[in-house]
């Protein structure tokens, strides 16, 4: 067994793997028999970039969506917070943006929904090495998209170019630099509660974090680039580089930051 079966997540265990140039057919509208039915009665992990694009679809506070359309799964094996978008509380539970039409949230629809039918797992690293991506196709039976006849065939890059993963993953690689921390190897450690409420803060609910920075003594005690507060009162994305930037210092004690001689606190 190579290195990346090993490392398999449970879901996508016996998935039908591809090689890099591999295709699979696929395609999804209206016309479709199952059209809307993989949008009901599913775990959907939300991203940072995700409550982002969401809460700004609708105009909400990251805040205020965080509190209506998700919840927090609780585990002890869990590391770091997960957000998980929380289905309609009936018989079906569908998504809350489902219509009879389709997504109504289509432009900032996350990025699992964008992947399906794509499933990814990332092999562990090794010294000296940059694991690449093994990519699985999902075949569910009650998605008909690989069966129909006007079913395209894609390769996993061209999927991904189609659905603007690259430039996501791009924006959230800090994101992944976190969540695959070497500080966490092993499972040893754990986050006290109060750096957990800050990961979740500052990468999930941006809008409290950017108050965090300029409505508390923050730009008092660190020294930022200059011009780069004006880019984060304004630029959603700059401020969630920066947060990710944050993290590493106030989480793992990184010099991603630079405090300002009167200042020691990486927390308050």
């Amino acid at each position: 067994m190579n290195r990346a079966e090993d490392a398999l997540p449970e879901i996508l265990e016996g998935k039908q793997q591809l090689s890099k140039d591999q295709s699979f057919p696929f395609t999804c509208h209206p016309g479709v028999p199952c059209f809307n039915a993989c949008c009901a009665d599913v775990n959907i992990v939300l991203t940072p970039y995700d409550v982002l694009c969401l809460a700004r679809r609708l105009d909400m506070h990251t805040h205020d969506f965080l509190e209506k359309f998700t919840i927090n799964p609780i585990s002890k094996d869990l590391q770091l917070p997960v957000v998980l978008l929380k289905m309609n509380d009936d018989e079906a539970k569908r998504c809350p943006f489902v219509a009879e039409e389709g997504c109504t949230v289509y432009e900032a629809r996350p990025w699992a929904c964008r992947m399906y039918p794509l499933g990814m797992a990332i092999p562990p690293a090794r010294a000296g090495e940059q694991p690449e991506p093994v990519f699985f196709v999902f075949e569910d039976d009650h998605c008909k998209g690989r069966q129909q006849p006007d079913a395209r065939q894609w390769t996993a890059r061209e999927w991904m170019t189609d659905q603007q993963i690259a430039a996501r993953d791009a924006l959230e690689s800090g994101f992944q630099d976190l969540v695959t921390h070497p500080w966490f190897i092993g499972g040893r450690r754990q986050l006290d509660p109060k750096r957990i409420e800050m990961f979740h803060m500052a990468c999930y609910d941006l809008d409290t974090f950017r108050s965090f920075i300029f409505e508390s003594s923050f730009l008092d005690r660190f020294e930022l680039e200059t011009g780069l507060a004006e880019q984060l009162a304004s630029d959603d994305e700059a401020l969630l580089r920066f947060a990710f930037r944050w993290l590493r210092f106030a989480m793992f004690a990184e010099p991603t930051m630079k405090a300002r001689e009167q200042s020691t606190s990486t927390t308050e």
